[in-house]
């Protein structure tokens, strides 16, 4: 069991998104991370590790290192993970799940890895108990995470978020090609939007950056509406103290102060982007328009643009075209705006017209931020 006052924590996020990362954690009162790649390292309690999971907005997961130790052979692997008392962290009647992440020469596959440490957990129950707990690959009481560097060194994590924490636990409809939630808040919050003025999202799809940016806006937890987190399964779990902690981020919303609008052409996306930000309970401080972004009308008052927008063919347009008009459509309606749209599409990019004050590299199929 996790008794220690303090204990390492790893967070777990997107290429390109790790600064941002940090000014989360620091926001939540914790200056102690250390950056890493696609990750950053702390050390907190349970009130850390709780608050992490509801508020972080770029992450994806949250680990708790177990043990590390070196090992020499699959065998060895086996042996060392037997060693481990893990009726401390869950009961023989609870199943669990092993993720693993395998860079040694050791294993051809990093299934075979989680294959081996899985056995030496299912052993030590049934030596035990008699009995072995279930393997669950859909919805595990208990998720281990396995990884093994070209070193053979080997940790062993719980994963106390569950499911991965981009499924904010209320969207309901997805387009052809969805923006998960943590990259959307990250390209908001890399972006220069004061969270005060118009934001407009010309390619609105299924309204995940409209969600994003209101949620950031209200500063409303965007994990509140989760039912499940992994950390509930655990022995150790604090109930009143979770419960604590989000009451006081129910407390902590604010009224929005400015328009939040999404544009899009479809009516099918924007069927989905409704039923989502309904069920995200913000359908009435979110403005929807189906029109063609070429032909909206912006705001009076200025702001700031955030889209995504197609980065191949859509139906009946080229993308060329498409983001020729795109920026055309900046020029000539939104003098005073900041505009800032992700595309891995680097030669429709020229198109644009504009030449950007900033880039960004991210993990969206391999794309950029542009300002």
């Amino acid at each position: 069991m996790i008794t220690e006052k303090e204990f390492k924590i790893i967070v777990k996020t997107s290429f390109g998104l790790e600064e941002v990362l940090m000014t989360e954690l620091k926001q939540l009162g914790i200056n102690n991370a250390i950056l890493g790649n696609r990750a950053v390292t702390f050390t907190g309690n349970l009130n850390d590790l709780y608050k992490a999971n509801l508020w972080l907005r770029t992450a994806n997961r949250i680990i708790v290192p177990l043990q590390t130790f070196k090992i020499s052979s699959d065998t060895d692997l086996y042996n060392k993970m037997k060693l481990i008392k893990w009726d401390d962290y869950f009961s023989v009647k609870q199943s669990f799940l092993i993720d693993s992440t395998v860079f040694s020469s050791l294993f051809n596959h990093t299934k075979y890895a989680a294959f081996k440490a899985k056995d030496a957990v299912v052993d030590q129950f049934r030596d035990k108990y008699g009995i072995r707990p279930n393997i669950n690959t859909e919805n595990p009481d208990i998720r281990l995470n396995l990884h093994i560097d070209t070193q053979n060194n080997c940790t062993i994590s719980l994963d106390s978020s569950g499911e991965i924490l981009s499924k904010r636990g209320f969207k309901e409809s997805q387009s052809i090609a969805p923006m998960k939630e943590d990259l959307a808040a990250g390209m908001i919050l890399l972006s220069d939007w004061d969270k005060k003025s118009t934001f407009i999202d010309l390619f609105c799809g299924s309204g995940t950056l409209l969600i994003e940016a209101t949620m950031i806006a209200k500063n409303i937890a965007p994990n509140l509406k989760r039912e499940k987190f992994g950390f509930m399964n655990w022995k150790n779990y604090d109930a009143d103290l979770f419960t604590k902690i989000k009451n006081e981020a129910i407390a902590a919303q604010k009224p929005l102060a400015n328009k939040i609008i999404g544009v899009e052409i479809s009516g099918r996306s924007l069927g989905m982007a409704r039923a989502n930000i309904s069920g995200a309970g913000l359908l009435d401080v979110i403005e929807l328009h189906k029109k063609d972004f070429r032909e909206f009308n912006a705001p009076a008052d200025k702001g700031v643009i955030v889209s995504n927008p197609p980065y191949g063919e859509r139906i009946g347009e080229n993308v060329d075209e498409l983001y020729k008009d795109f920026g055309d459509t900046l020029k000539k309606k939104y003098n005073g705006y900041s505009a800032w749209f992700i595309s891995s599409n680097m030669e429709a990019l020229k198109k644009v017209g504009l030449k950007p004050s900033k880039k960004i590299r991210n993990s969206l199929d391999d794309g950029s931020l542009v300002n």
